[in-house]
């Protein structure tokens, strides 16, 4: 093994120091005027904006989207002693019976068996039940009213108790975020965090995209925490990832098999929509076909992608899987070379900043 593939397999390889202020707080208006970084085939980079992407993609390509839709996930809500509880609701419980596994703030204050009062301006308080702890993620299973058994049944009820949960790093919340945070694709509710990427692309780009013969097929992979949970293994050999419900329908497999013939090119709008597609592949013998269940394939450098060819994403936190993820595509040390001249030319960070571009003539493998 090499130096270099040596330090691929070391989670310390994949840090690097951002700056506060790079770190987006509000998303660029309209949507198409973020940012890009495209990466080119050699080296190097151009700065372009989103609304660039119509250039870069060819009659033929297919754009594979995620039309998961971010609930309004997180609950104000107070103990019988009158103590402030936060709640940001996870994934239905094992049950099926509107049990839902929740993150809690203090988590520590509940007991199996207490009752929470969930609060919201004009609605009466709603009693909810403390069933058991949650060992896995450290939180609490909830119990909601029976019917609540997805994120379709539960949505109702969250739009009038809930917030939209942004991320910890995003400190300012505006009424907008409600729609902001969403994709122009979203239709699948059951997401706690957006699939960004796809954030950047609006009505008018997307309307571009047809008149060019870009075609557009959709995944549903309901982004949990387990995207975003920090990586604790420095060995990442070790590697293992939180399980994520992923759908596959019969048209999408039919779109990905038609621009396979016509000799387009398989373009990923976010990590997820790579994560879902390249999973489900691997389970099948490098085929898609039809899913509709839980997927957790590792992706880092030295994997081989069977499907993806290429990938318009954000810019990802240090350390993460999704960085990994993406060194997988063009390699680590190119990848933490771009990000630094990203920070250099004030790129904008996280779920509200700016994209990279990563054509596929850019990519190893």
């Amino acid at each position: 093994m090499t130096d270099q593939n040596l330090a691929d397999t070391k989670l310390s390889s994949y840090n690097f120091h951002l700056p506060e202020a790079a770190i987006a707080q509000r998303p660029i208006e309209p949507r198409h005027q973020a940012r890009m970084l495209a990466v080119k085939p050699v080296e190097g980079c151009d700065h372009l904006q989103v609304w660039n992407l119509a250039q870069q993609l060819q009659k033929g390509d297919l754009l594979v989207v995620n039309n998961t839709r971010v609930l309004r996930a997180r609950l104000q809500a107070r103990r019988a002693s009158g103590g402030a509880v936060q709640l940001l609701v996870l994934e239905p419980g094992a049950d099926g019976s509107g049990d839902w596994v929740c993150l809690a703030k203090p988590a520590k204050k509940l007991k199996p068996g207490d009752w929470l009062e969930v609060l919201a301006a004009g609605q009466p308080p709603l009693a909810l039940q403390v069933l058991a702890n949650h060992g896995e993620s450290g939180g609490r299973i909830i119990q909601f009213p029976a019917e609540c058994v997805d994120g379709a049944s539960l949505e109702p009820l969250l739009i009038r108790y809930g917030a939209i949960p942004l991320p910890p790093y995003i400190h300012e919340h505006h009424d907008s975020d409600n729609e902001r945070y969403q994709t122009r694709f979203a239709s699948k509710p059951g997401a706690v965090a957006a699939p960004t990427a796809g954030l950047h692309l609006s009505d008018e780009l997307l309307a571009i995209f047809k008149s060019n013969g870009v075609e557009i097929a959709s995944i549903t992979l309901h982004v949990g925490l387990g995207t975003f949970k920090p990586l604790d293994s420095e060995d990442l050999n070790q590697l293992r990832l939180h399980s994520e419900w992923v759908e596959i329908t019969a048209e999408t497999v039919a779109a990905v098999e038609a621009c396979k013939k016509r000799g387009g090119r398989l373009i990923a709008i976010g990590t997820t929509s790579v994560r879902s597609l390249e999973a489900v592949a691997q389970l099948n013998n490098g085929v898609l076909k039809t899913h509709q269940g839980p997927v957790n394939l590792v992706i880092q450098p030295g994997y081989r992608f069977v499907l993806v060819q290429g990938l318009l994403t954000n810019f990802h936190l240090p350390k993460s899987s999704l960085l990994l993820l993406v060194s997988a595509l063009i390699g680590r040390e190119r990848l933490m070379a771009l990000y630094e001249e990203a920070i250099e030319q004030g790129y904008r960070f996280f779920s509200y900043g700016d994209a990279m571009w990563i054509p596929p003539e850019t990519v190893v493998n």
